[in-house]
């Protein structure tokens, strides 16, 4: 078989696994694709390298699309979200002397309790805390900003690159982070911080990655669009499979993708995460997700959500800024070319963000849709019609 090379971009991270599964196990060549991938030192040179056709597609952070599409960040192009990645796979940790304060006054590191470690920290801290990120438009910052909107607690944003999160808090550049795994873990390892928590305990669908193209790309390339959304697809389903996790760690720990330790990795497809230096455990159930309950498909309303945040702290339109985000979601493309790989679709396109408190079976075209519940830790619900909930 001839196959076409075709040219996609990552960031060393967890959640760039359903691209190099894709590659090794033979999703992409079964589609009729030489993968050539290119790995990424940051998310401003992986953006950048998609916007001046350096990439054909990339793992982008799910936010990112939805900014420029509001005109933040100096856009020059529209990204279209071809599908999501993955969902959740952040952590948040805090600097080993936070650690031990807070533990002082009585916090329990119990993994689960968001409002409880946005009080603890409040009470704890004097002055502003630093909380490194790895972008400024980043899944990120937004659930950062969202959990400690209400607190009295003054923070920065410092913006550093993932795999370097762990030295800058160990260095103390930084007094805390959020970041995606295995750099969290890393911090752990090297003595350096404790895990606070998973950004699920803030939005249990947090979507983190999805995979990203120029729009005008996508428009002349319907056939490439196809292929690489059906190999991702079928990647992101033998993920799924808790028997494929060992070899999928394997695979990762290379050093030309994630270039860490198998045991990290897997710790964190399974969701057992060593919380400390002193080797405390949590289960964390769905700490990432790459393919059930409709993990992949491209929701208009989380990325409306995004778009309602960044408008509400940059001063948008928020009516316009809504539309602005819907658009970019390519629904339509999901379900041309993933109906005929067997994917299950929704009914709907958008849905009430944060009202599942428990799997929910909804309209789909197969009938087996099971959604995840995705509530926010404040109990609030998010309407992308621009209804107040």
């Amino acid at each position: 078989m001839n196959l076409t090379t075709f040219r996609i971009g990552f960031v060393p991270l967890l959640d760039m696994a359903p691209i190099a599964i894709a590659h090794e196990m033979g999703f992409a060549a079964a589609e009729g694709l030489a993968l050539d991938l290119h790995r990424a030192p940051s998310w401003s040179s992986l953006r950048d390298m998609l916007l001046w056709g350096q990439v054909d597609a990339a793992q982008m952070l799910a936010p990112v699309p939805v900014a420029m599409a509001l005109g933040l960040g100096g856009a020059v192009a529209r990204l279209d979200i071809l599908q999501v990645m993955s969902i959740n796979g952040d952590v948040i940790g805090v600097a080993q002397i936070l650690a031990d304060k807070l533990r002082a006054h009585g916090h329990d590191f119990a993994f689960t309790d968001a409002r409880g470690a946005a009080d603890a920290l409040a009470n704890a801290v004097v002055g502003p805390l630093r909380i490194g990120v790895p972008f400024p438009f980043s899944t990120h910052v937004e659930l950062i900003t969202y959990w400690l909107r209400n607190t009295g607690l003054t923070f920065e944003l410092c913006t550093i690159p993932p795999p370097r999160m762990a030295d800058a808090l160990a260095a103390g550049e930084i007094d805390a982070f959020c970041v995606g795994e295995p750099w969290g873990s890393v911090a752990v390892e090297l003595g350096a911080g404790t895990l606070l928590l998973p950004s699920r305990a803030i939005w249990a669908v947090a979507p983190e990655k999805v995979l990203a193209a120029r729009h005008d790309w996508v428009r002349d390339n319907s056939a490439l669009t196809g292929q690489i959304m059906r190999a991702i697809w079928r990647a992101a389903k033998w993920l799924s499979v808790p028997g494929n996790r060992l070899i999928a760690s394997e695979i990762l720990a290379r050093a030309e993708y994630v270039n860490a330790s198998v045991e990290v990795l897997d710790r964190a497809l399974r969701g057992e995460m060593i919380i400390s230096p002193q080797g405390e455990i949590r289960q964390v159930p769905d700490m990432i997700r790459f393919y059930d309950g409709a993990a992949s498909f491209p929701w208009r309303s989380q990325a409306a959500w995004f778009a309602a945040q960044m408008a509400a702290r940059h001063g948008l339109d928020p009516d316009k800024s809504l539309r602005a985000a819907k658009e970019i979601c390519r629904t339509d493309l999901y379900r041309q070319n993933l109906r005929m790989a067997g994917a299950d679709l929704p009914g709907a396109s958008e849905k009430l963000e944060g009202s599942l408190h428990h799997p929910t079976a909804v309209a789909s075209e197969r009938g087996q849709m099971i959604l995840a519940p995705d509530a926010f830790f404040d109990g609030q619900v998010f309407d992308a019609s621009g209804k107040s909930c």
